[in-house]
């Protein structure tokens, strides 16, 4: 029997505000255990939590961005369960009355595109960390405890490890230009569960699910959606039986692995939040939400394709991070030469860039200079073999193009008596080629002109060379 998977996925972003939910403690990452701490976070009898204003506004700006409904009244629930790292036994959430539902999140599915559904988004506040020593000993440091998230829960519209990781990137890529969350996986601020069940091939019903955990990176998501799904095909294909539970991701073995059994709703005694007010969403809130929303991938790359005429493939790689898309026009306002610059930032620049979503604002190289460097190839000052050569020495120093092509000595020759006389020692040093392309061998051609950029030490205008060279190769005289 053929089976398809259906996979759907739960992702945690922590958002990007000074303090935590419902305290004033700190939100900074790394810090020394247990220092951004207060009785509200660590959960003394006694104390109220008051909710943070912009969780909510947050909330509602990727609402909008995904075209979900937000509900104007929503409430908060305690989620019980006990872990070491829980320190008031419960977590507070939303549950039957969430702040969103029904958003879409469009992604590429072979060649084509495909809307997977938001069920909701919720607030929630995270829980704390646990450390585990080597002797057995285990910490927890709560400084985490109380952060600021936003659960994202898409429907099973998933069929591929690819389309799932193709979800994640676009959802990623929303909140970064959102500017809510920072999107890193590694330090835990990008979060994602995946459930996966399979199903016979062009069946409507579902199997059970396995929730998985523990995986940190897209590449960690696909490897481990990929051995799950296989997994539960020959489960099935051995006559057994799937069984509901929560597995991680062990990397170091490339397996899944059971953790324990999958909790549903009910396990969790869900009941509204006595110590918060129902939560309502004003119209200035909205407002204030909506004049927040930047103009976000999908409709970005429409307008690099529409109106700077670039490629889809271009558009989109540009578009992929808003600080590359914003370091793009910038550029092309100092230099219109849209596809120019296009071509110079894939080529050139996101070599020296690692992640583009943290490493263009730092980038010593500023658009206007680039733009610069482009424009001394443009106009004949330096070839662009050697504008290469400058860029990299721009990305080492920072200092602008002039500077570095006259420190260098880099300037491109374009004397036509100057050019003139190093093409007739060429061609005196090399009679017998000479007479190769008079007698019509004109693939020599390429070999005169490299002799003269060795002669010039590259710097010699190609445009000029190749019409000097056609003039004296044709001239009877060497």
């Amino acid at each position: 029997m053929e089976y398809e998977a259906v996979i759907g996925l739960e992702v945690h972003a922590q958002l990007k505000t000074a303090t935590k939910t419902f305290c004033g403690c700190s939100t900074v990452f790394a810090l020394q255990p247990n220092i951004n701490v207060c009785p509200v976070c660590l959960g003394m009898p006694g104390v109220l939590p008051v909710l943070n204003r912009k969780i909510v506004l947050y909330a509602c700006m990727l609402s909008m961005a995904v075209g979900g409904s937000i509900s104007r009244r929503s409430g908060f629930a305690r989620k019980n369960y006990f872990y070491p790292d829980l320190p008031k036994g419960y977590q507070i959430s939303q549950y039957d009355l969430p702040i969103n539902k029904n958003g879409i999140i469009r992604i590429p599915s072979d060649g084509k595109t495909r809307d997977i559904r938001l069920n909701r988004i919720h607030i929630e506040e995270d829980a704390g960390k646990l450390m585990h020593n080597h002797d057995g000993t285990s910490f927890v440091d709560f400084n985490r405890s109380g952060i600021p998230l936003l659960e994202i829960v898409s429907e099973p519209d998933m069929a591929t490890p690819d389309e799932a990781v193709a979800y994640l990137k676009k959802l990623r890529t929303i909140l970064l230009y959102l500017g809510i969350c920072d999107g890193n996986m590694e330090e835990g601020s990008l979060r994602c569960d995946a459930n996966v069940s399979v199903r016979p091939r062009g069946t409507d019903g579902l199997g059970v699910k396995t929730e998985l955990k523990n995986m940190n990176s897209f590449r960690f998501i696909h490897k481990a959606l990929e051995y799950e799904i296989q997994r539960q095909i020959d489960v099935l294909g051995d006559g057994g039986t799937i069984v509901q539970e929560t597995r991680l991701w062990d990397e170091a073995e490339g397996v899944t692995k059971s953790m324990r059994s999958k909790e549903e709703a009910h396990d969790y005694r869900y009941f509204p939040e006595p110590d918060l007010l129902t939560l309502e969403v004003d119209d200035a809130l909205l407002a204030e939400a909506r004049s927040s929303v930047p103009e976000l991938p999908d409709a970005r790359t429409g307008r690099f394709v529409g109106s700077y005429g670039l490629p889809p493939y271009d558009a989109e790689v540009l578009t992929a991070s808003r600080d590359l898309a914003d370091y793009f026009e910038a550029a092309v306002n100092a230099f219109n030469k849209p596809k120019q610059i296009s071509n110079w930032i894939m080529s050139e620049m996101l070599r020296f860039i690692k992640d583009i979503d943290t490493g263009v604002k730092p980038f010593r190289v500023t658009p206007a200079q680039t733009a610069k460097l482009l424009g001394l190839v443009e106009n004949g000052t330096i070839s662009g073999k050697i504008a290469k050569t400058v860029y990299e020495n721009m990305v080492e120093t920072g200092k602008d193009p002039e500077v570095l092509i006259k420190d260098l000595g880099l300037e491109q020759i374009s004397d036509d008596t100057a050019l003139r006389q190093i093409i007739q020692s060429v061609m005196g040093n090399n009679s017998k080629e000479v007479e190769q392309y008079r007698a019509g061998k004109e693939k020599v051609f390429g070999f005169f002109v490299g002799q003269v950029m060795k002669a010039t030490g590259g710097k010699a205008n190609p445009g000029l060379v190749n019409d000097l060279l056609k003039k004296m190769l044709k001239e009877g005289n060497v």
